[in-house]
């Protein structure tokens, strides 16, 4: 593994940074705030192979790994385009169908995901699951040849935009994923009401009797868990990549801030007491990144077990290093923090929301402690 990226990542990222430049913060809040979507920034960047730089290239993808999604991701977010669906659509439903689907299934669904013409949402989370997979309810039953799935999700993002969800459901030998088109017969959802400033909205989906063709669940039914796992390592990656993208634009503005604003005869910035809090937060955004640089490259290399150890840390330090980035850079602009001209306070949701989801903080550190330090179970 090297820590340097290659030249082709690196142009990667540039290119991404430009076309995130081109919308911006305030395109982003725009949307938002009026309950609009992102529409044109998803297909520009589709059109331009962002968003399917890691699909397979048979399928009219890039060819790459997660890490260059992940790039993708997390340059936008730095941007001020912090592209939630990017963590579902191309990261997890679409690599879980690149190494489980059949050929059929990747011939259906990857070409869309590599040109950005086609999104899917996921959803696992129940309202009596939470963070415990065990305990889903959510279940599927053969009938004849079709599927029958009965259950409910919740916390599920972008149903209003996207084709179809990939759901995590129970039958007799375990999780299997099952493709659901939103149009389904049965299948139901609604908003929940969120004070978080995203144009992706949060909803709860209610499976009632949804019949599905017998290609409907991904690759082998017998290899569900596998899939799940294949799946959530992705997940963490990408979500720290946004976090550390958005990281790195709080920071941004409060140095800028800070070299531009004086009160007596100095910029506040020479002021220890301001810079010492900014650099201490620019060092833990760059561990976070190199984490997840390193749990992206576990991941591109095989090494799912480990990824999954490398990508629930990079989670963890991602998700602290966002939420004291945007805390300082409000701190830093003092009330001029909290209007809307400087693009700070509107960001606040999604910095806390960081160290919740995909996966809580305290659930990583359970993760960590029975795993990479072998200590008992506490539940």
């Amino acid at each position: 593994m090297s820590f340097v990226e290659s030249e082709e990542r690196i142009a990667l990222r540039k290119a991404v940074s430009e076309l995130g430049a081109k919308y911006g913060t305030e395109y982003f809040v725009a949307k938002a705030r009026s309950g609009e979507k992102t529409t044109e920034l998803w297909e520009e960047a589709g059109k331009l192979g962002y968003l399917g730089v890691a699909v397979p290239e048979e399928y009219g993808g890039g060819g790459g790994g997660i890490g260059d999604l992940a790039a993708v991701c997390e340059e936008l977010a730095a941007a001020g385009c912090p592209l939630l669906l990017m963590v579902v659509s191309p990261a997890i439903c679409a690599t879980v169908i690149a190494r489980f689907g059949t050929s059929e299934q990747k011939s259906k669904w990857l070409p869309g995901f590599a040109d950005g013409t086609l999104k899917m949402a996921f959803a696992i989370t129940e309202p009596d699951a939470g963070s415990n997979a065990h305990q889903l309810k959510t279940h599927v039953r053969r009938v004849g040849d079709d599927w029958i799935l009965k259950g409910t999700k919740t916390f599920i993002s972008g149903i209003d935009e996207v084709d179809a969800v990939l759901v995590v459901a129970i039958q007799k030998t375990g999780p299997v994923l099952v493709v659901v088109p939103t149009n389904a017969e049965g299948f139901t959802w609604h908003q929940i009401e969120m004070d978080l400033l995203a144009p992706e909205k949060q909803f709860t989906l209610f499976f009632d009797d949804v019949r599905l063709p017998d290609d409907a669940v991904v690759g082998s039914p017998d290899q569900g868990l596998l899939q799940v796992f294949a799946g959530l390592n992705p997940e963490r990656i990408m979500g720290a990549s946004m976090a550390t993208g958005s990281a790195r634009l709080a920071i941004s503005k409060a140095v800028t801030y800070a070299q531009q604003r004086q009160v007596w005869d100095n910029p506040i910035g020479s002021h220890q007491g301001l810079a010492h809090p900014l650099a201490k937060i620019h060092i833990e955004i760059e561990l976070a990144r190199l984490m997840t640089q390193k749990a992206a490259a576990l991941y591109d290399a095989g090494r799912d077990k480990d990824a999954g150890e490398a990508a629930n840390m990079a989670k963890y330090a991602a998700g602290e290093a966002i939420a004291a980035a945007v805390d300082q850079a409000i701190q830093t602009h003092g009330g001029n923090g909290l209007t809307s001209e400087f693009g700070l306070a509107s960001m606040l949701g999604m910095s806390r929301l960081s160290r919740i989801a995909p996966v809580s903080r305290e659930m990583v550190l359970n993760f960590v402690a029975q795993n990479s330090l072998k200590l008992p179970r506490s539940y």
